[in-house]
């Protein structure tokens, strides 16, 4: 049950044209299911405005899809699942009508809700190689019910492909700035928003980057201000961030 149902149901309690016991019948589900492997969260719509994303890592096909179904029964209209392959989407695919995204390696069951929010997330990346972090990113807030512009490949190796996005960069809300390598990307957006700036270091770049650790640091220690750096790698997190931040005052 997602928020905008239960104050529904409230409202016409209030009303009187809901008795009620009509509306406790309503409420009376546990506020989970047990399914054996999984111990799925009916009641986090209503407790967060979201409900339950699947982490499909780790996870078989059969099980992301039998996690999906009940979600989707007990009412839930859109239903993310992230981090999964392309050959688990298959066995989804077979149990319950999911769109499948290969970049992100994300998939959503259900539509796409309108944007329900008046701000723009910006979505940027230093390279094309750090676009599946940033289709992880996009997806998951357009799922949340927010407008996304992509500005894809404008590193501070070229810095004039990031120039000639400025107007898009200043009218945004909330940027998330996706980046691998030394991790600059982050604090160039950062000096030039008047916005909150999500950083997301990624595991692109040579060896001297020590895996992911350069990017991290670098955008930890930004001079830029109003920077703040989430999880290496973590898409997701900085998805679901910027649309909180998107949606306070809406």
């Amino acid at each position: 049950m997602e928020q905008s149902e239960l104050k529904s149901i409230l409202k016409q309690v209030a009303s009187g044209n809901m008795d009620i016991n009509t509306a406790m019948v309503k409420f009376k589900n546990q506020p989970f299911e047990d399914l054996g492997f999984a111990k799925i969260d009916t009641h986090r719509a209503i407790r967060q405005g979201v409900g339950e994303v699947i982490y499909g890592a780790g996870k078989t096909g059969e099980q992301i899809a039998e996690i999906a179904k009940e979600l989707y029964h007990k009412g839930q209209k859109t239903i993310l699942i992230t981090r999964f392959s392309n050959e688990k989407a298959d066995i989804v695919k077979n149990f319950i009508d999911m769109q499948y995204f290969e970049m992100g390696n994300i998939g959503v069951v259900g539509e796409f809700p309108k944007p329900n929010t008046k701000g723009t997330i910006v979505v940027a990346t230093g390279d094309t190689s750090d676009m599946p972090v940033a289709e992880e990113t996009a997806i998951t807030a357009e799922v949340f019910g927010n407008k996304i512009v992509r500005l894809y490949d404008i590193g501070v190796a070229g810095i004039h492909r990031l120039l000639v996005h400025s107007e898009e960069i200043m009218k945004a809300k909330v940027i998330v700035a996706v980046a691998g390598m030394e991790g600059a990307l982050a604090s160039v957006i950062g000096g030039m928003a008047d916005c909150p700036v999500i950083a997301v270091p990624t595991s692109v770049g040579y060896g001297a980057s020590f895996g992911e650790i350069l990017a991290l640091l670098s955008m930890l220690n930004s001079c830029a201000s109003g920077v703040t750096v989430i999880n290496i790698d973590n898409g997701f997190g900085a998805g679901y961030t910027a649309s909180m931040i998107n949606h306070i005052g809406e």
